[in-house]
């Protein structure tokens, strides 16, 4: 698979399933919250519906999502768009998906208008921070000791790109 063989998309409704699978495998310790895999339900679209999320497929399977929301609700934050999900299934790492993801989202975010896409990642997470580097993301702060994960402090990472 290269990235050209990968499309992104707006999520729909029939993704449903298949985010939901994604979802329940892709983060680990290192990328996410364990104790929210518990909290997983029927459906994926619990926190925000389909027009929340960009969808990376590949020969017709659903492989990756992103979720792209406004940042802020009051017009003082308009044009701040944040990246508060981004999955690609264990099958299909390293294969250029979660970059069509992170290149349509900027385009979507060029096209609303906005000026800036942020993020967090936890600092133990290389592989993620290493890949929104190259995509023109800098860290802008760090959260000391912010989660207590597995019995380790973690450090958040909050990261943008301006576009």
């Amino acid at each position: 698979m290269s990235a050209t063989e990968v499309t992104v998309r707006q999520a729909v409704e029939s993704d449903d399933a298949a985010l939901l699978a994604i979802e329940k495998v892709a983060w680990t310790a290192m990328s996410g919250f364990p104790s929210f895999q518990e909290l997983l339900t029927e459906t994926f679209f619990t926190r925000s519906g389909p027009e929340a999320h960009l969808v990376a497929e590949h020969d017709g399977a659903v492989v990756g999502y992103l979720r792209l929301q406004e940042k802020y609700k009051f017009p003082e934050g308009a044009g701040v768009l944040a990246i508060n999900g981004l999955a690609v299934a264990p099958r299909a790492r390293r294969l250029g998906v979660a970059s069509a993801l992170l290149q349509a989202a900027t385009t979507e975010g060029r096209r609303r208008g906005a000026r800036k896409i942020t993020l967090n990642v936890h600092h133990t997470n290389l592989p993620a921070r290493h890949l929104y580097e190259r995509h023109g993301y800098i860290v802008e702060g760090t959260h000391p000791r912010e989660f207590l994960i597995e019995g380790a402090y973690v450090d958040a990472l909050t990261m943008s790109k301006t576009l």
